[in-house]
């Protein structure tokens, strides 16, 4: 390998009885705390809360730093779904112009709504 490589056996020899580095001795410590707190959380958090965890246990620590810890461990945060509303309401008074009940949310549901009269908003039609 020191001949493939093309490194001195000295060099070699050196960078194996080297003691860790302090960079990757705190990045073996950000990463098991990271680890802890994402599983506290029941892997729900992402960067920004497990920021704050970091941060109330007394780290010094960036948001891009965690973020870039969790990539590498493979960890990601729940992010919940957005809110899709589905109510054809008027936008100057707020209220329901019309409505339809279908098993599906095409297009021509939509339209069916909006065409009722306004005396038939309150009544349902199926198909």
């Amino acid at each position: 390998m020191v001949r493939l490589l093309e490194v001195s056996r000295s060099g070699y020899y050196a960078w194996i009885g080297r003691p860790p580095s302090p960079a990757s001795i705190r990045r073996v410590h950000i990463e098991q705390k990271v680890s802890f707190f994402h599983g506290d959380s029941d892997e729900v958090y992402g960067a920004p809360g497990i920021l704050a965890d970091l941060r109330a246990d007394g780290e010094i620590i960036s948001r891009k730093t965690v973020a870039a810890t969790m990539r590498r461990l493979g960890l990601a945060g729940i992010c919940p779904k957005k809110w899709k509303t589905t109510t054809i309401i008027d936008a100057h008074s707020r209220r329901v112009i019309g409505w339809a009940i279908a098993d599906h949310m095409r297009t021509d549901l939509i339209q069916d709504a909006s065409r009722w009269p306004w005396f038939c908003a309150g009544t349902a039609r199926r198909r």
